[in-house]
């Protein structure tokens, strides 16, 4: 697989996004394809996550992708490079993905929330989990690459992305490994965020969790391959 890349708008687009945000004219009508939607996160201010932020990071991947992974939000590393899952739980996603068989320059790869939401500690800036208010006001983004991408598949990873692609709070250890239909017309699977599994102090528990998120991935190419 190639170095990601963060998508990046051209000039022309993200002034588009600057005009329409400063005359209140931005909305529906203008996501007419991916880059509007990476320009229009940037200048988003749906919430106030983007004042801390270093830049809001969209999703990457196909513009038709018959699956898409969703998870919580940018983390440090994926703020400071504008991609998603770069950061160590990218890296652990990346590994059980190639395990599963799953390809990620054929998937879709975004998070429910958009900027990095943090509180700094001396040098460093640590996670903090978005609110619902904040969770809501992005899912108007998520809905958009949802419209565009047309996944056959949606694999929601933790509660936070749960939450925005389902509409509503599920135990992921008894919902994982059953398909539900959404909204969309989209099959849609839960499974353990990456970054769940770096917090667990037991490593039998850890590798528990890790062989369920492949067999999860396994699952989700499998239904988005039919």
């Amino acid at each position: 697989m190639v170095a990601l890349q963060p998508v990046k708008p051209s000039e022309r687009a993200l002034k588009a996004a600057q005009r329409q945000a400063r005359d209140g004219s931005f909305g529906e009508s203008n996501l007419v394809n991916l880059e509007a939607v990476a320009a229009g996160v940037q200048v988003c201010r749906r919430c106030d996550l983007w004042r801390d932020a270093t830049q809001g990071v969209p999703g990457l991947g196909p513009a038709k992708a018959a699956l898409m992974i969703v998870g919580e939000q940018p983390g440090d590393q994926e703020d400071r490079q504008g991609v998603p899952f770069v950061g160590p739980a990218g890296q652990l996603l990346d590994r059980a993905m190639a395990q599963a068989g799953v390809d990620r320059d054929r998937v879709f790869v975004t998070n429910a929330v958009k900027h990095f939401k943090h509180e700094q500690r001396g040098k460093r800036r640590l996670h903090k989990t978005p609110d619902r208010g904040e969770v809501q006001a992005c899912r108007w983004w998520l809905d958009a690459e949802r419209r565009l991408v047309r996944p056959k598949v949606i694999l929601a990873l933790g509660a936070t992305a749960v939450q925005a692609v389902f509409g509503k709070a599920l135990p992921i250890g008894k919902s994982r490994g059953r398909r539900q239909a959404l909204d969309g017309g989209e099959q849609g699977l839960v499974s353990w965020h990456p970054s769940f599994m770096l917090r667990i102090p037991d490593p039998d528990a850890r590798d528990r969790a890790y062989a369920e998120l492949v067999e999860d991935l396994k699952l989700a190419a499998r239904l988005a391959a039919d």
